[in-house]
């Protein structure tokens, strides 16, 4: 399968402002090349540009696997990792989506759950 083009300069700006928005400061973006399976039913890899950036113990990537169809993971181990379980076709949408469930995931990790009360959680 041939390579998708390269991540834009807007690309990079709507990343880096969704980032910015959602920690309160810069975060560095780097570029990189996976090789990802674009399909599930096919052994095929395809190399794809990249996004890739670090939040405390968390490790994020956005792929881009086509002309406007992002994919992403969030990880904090190599036996720990996790996606959004589908593919977007605006970037926007993914890097807030993947945001998202990381924090919510890491609520979970926590214990903390709508409805616990304050002296429950520090049981």
């Amino acid at each position: 399968m041939k390579k998708p083009p390269d991540f834009t300069d807007a690309d990079r700006w709507v990343v880096e402002t969704a980032l910015k928005e959602r920690y309160g400061r810069q975060i560095a973006v780097e570029l990189a090349d996976s090789e990802i399976k674009l399909d599930p039913g096919s052994d095929e890899v395809t190399v794809c540009p990249t996004f890739y950036w670090e939040q405390g113990r968390v490790e994020f990537v956005i792929f881009k696997a086509a002309e406007n169809r992002y994919r992403s993971q969030f990880y904090y181990s190599i036996t720990e990792q996790y996606g959004t379980g589908r593919d977007f076709d605006d970037l926007a949408e993914c890097v807030v989506t993947t945001l998202r469930l990381q924090a919510d995931h890491e609520k979970d990790r926590a214990g903390v759950s709508s409805g616990k009360t304050g002296a429950e959680l520090n049981k």
